[in-house]
């Protein structure tokens, strides 16, 4: 699909491609075939889910990523000095912990050779402008999560960039202080006291990307491709409770929920919604699970929920929701579709069931529709002494997706056997082992 605006764009991304892991081993194809282009004076939002490839979009925008395919091509300044300038915000701090505010503030600066004097004058007026001012001489480890964010944010804006990117720059923070953190920056961005020309964000969060972007880009996942555009016209500041804003949210629910062609594939090979053993887990609690089965199968809901009313009443942020949902589907406990999510007859015997009863039910559904699960149970069966490296299982999945997603998918395989005791895990030993299983 693609995404173009009227006139010259700031930059202009062209049938992006990016494969992870080696041709010999069996390559992840995380996005394909993405096209969109970032005007001027505009904030546009990466929308999907875990793992549909937006980080990789905006690092590959930002220079850190080489991509495996596609042109990424930036606009000309009109003053003749060269391609518009980029800047980045992380959703990790990424601060320098032995280096005061002002001086992580003026690294950038420090790597482009800018003068001390000028670089401590744009440095402090930065720390000013996002509400600092008064911390210069502070260490990263003085200040609360939101103010290190805010001192990420002074040290890509002093750099003076024409595109901001950030990538899900709210999400380590609890919801008051990203409220706040949110609040400030889209002042600062519609009082035009900042002098960049346009905003690209990453986020999962639906309710923020409404809150905060004109257009919102919806991503699908495996591989990673833009599904639909959203254009929101409320004007700012926007109102949670406004008519006008529930239907977006509803609306983009949908669009997410809604079931493709490649999801019926996958699912016709019992691999539905990832790729095999390189599917990438989220770390779902089991409480978070059976809780939210119990409430779809309890009034008013009666095993089937619009999500939206289901986040309301169980006070929960929109990506929290679609992460459990989506866990539930993936081990056939539900179907979510089309904003919906509805209870399968599995999930309706497991709410009625006593605790050995769930977690024997769970167990099967773990080790026939998670295929890492499954093959690490069959590893072990086959194995003379029933012990498996986690170092191997670690090897095999960084060949298919980064270090920190693979540590990620290994917590949350090892957290889901142990309920289902479907295999054990010797941390120490860095051993699976089937000590608990009969």
């Amino acid at each position: 699909m693609s995404v173009a605006l009227q006139g010259q764009p700031l930059v202009e991304v062209k049938n992006l491609r990016h494969l992870y892991g080696k041709p010999s081993d069996g390559e992840l194809l995380v996005l394909d075939q993405v096209n969109l282009a970032l005007g001027e004076n505009e904030i546009v939002g990466l929308l999907g889910r875990s793992g549909s490839g937006k980080s990789t979009l905006l690092r590959s925008i930002a220079g850190l990523i080489t991509p495996t395919g596609g042109e990424i091509d930036f606009a000309k300044n009109p003053d003749g000095s060269g391609p518009v300038a980029v800047s980045m915000v992380f959703q990790s701090f990424a601060l320098f912990p032995w280096l005061t505010v002002q001086q992580n503030v003026e690294l950038g600066l420090e790597a482009k050779h800018v003068p001390a004097e000028t670089r401590r004058k744009r440095a402090l007026a930065a720390i000013d402008l996002i509400g600092l001012d008064g911390f210069e001489n502070a260490y990263p480890k003085e200040l609360s999560g939101g103010m290190r964010q805010r001192v990420g944010l002074a040290r890509a804006l002093v750099v003076d960039p024409d595109i901001l990117l950030m990538d899900e720059p709210f999400s380590a923070l609890d919801v008051l202080t990203a409220e706040t953190l949110r609040t400030d920056l889209l002042d600062l961005w519609c009082e035009g006291r900042m002098q960049i020309r346009s905003i690209l964000i990453v986020t999962h969060n639906i309710e923020e990307a409404v809150l905060m972007c004109d257009r919102i880009l919806v991503f699908s996942s495996n591989p990673g491709r833009i599904i639909s555009e959203v254009r929101v016209d409320l004007p700012q500041p926007r109102n949670r409770q406004d008519p006008r804003f529930r239907i977006l949210v509803d609306d983009i629910y949908t669009r997410m929920t809604q079931r493709t062609a490649g999801d019926e594939a996958r699912r016709s090979d019992g691999l539905f919604p990832g790729v095999g053993i390189g599917m990438l887990l989220p770390e779902i609690s089991t409480n978070a699970l059976a809780g939210l089965m119990e409430a779809v199968a309890a009034e008013p809901f009666g095993g089937k929920a619009d999500l939206p009313e289901l986040a309301a009443a169980l006070h929960y942020e929109a990506d929290e929701l679609f992460g459990v949902a989506e866990t539930l589907q993936l081990m056939r406990f539900a179907e979510v579709e089309g904003g919906d999510i509805r209870l399968s007859a599995a999930a309706r015997r497991y709410v009625e069931a006593d605790t050995d009863a769930r977690k024997q039910l769970f167990a099967q559904h773990l080790l026939a529709y998670v295929p890492l699960a499954a093959y690490i149970r069959r590893e072990l069966d086959n194995d003379a002494d029933h012990e498996l490296p986690a170092a191997r299982i670690r090897e095999e999945l960084e060949e298919m997706m980064s270090p920190g997603y693979a540590e990620q998918t290994i917590r949350a395989v090892v957290a889901w056997a142990r309920y289902a005791e479907a295999f054990a895990y010797d941390e120490g030993a860095g051993l699976f082992t089937l000590e608990n299983p009969s």
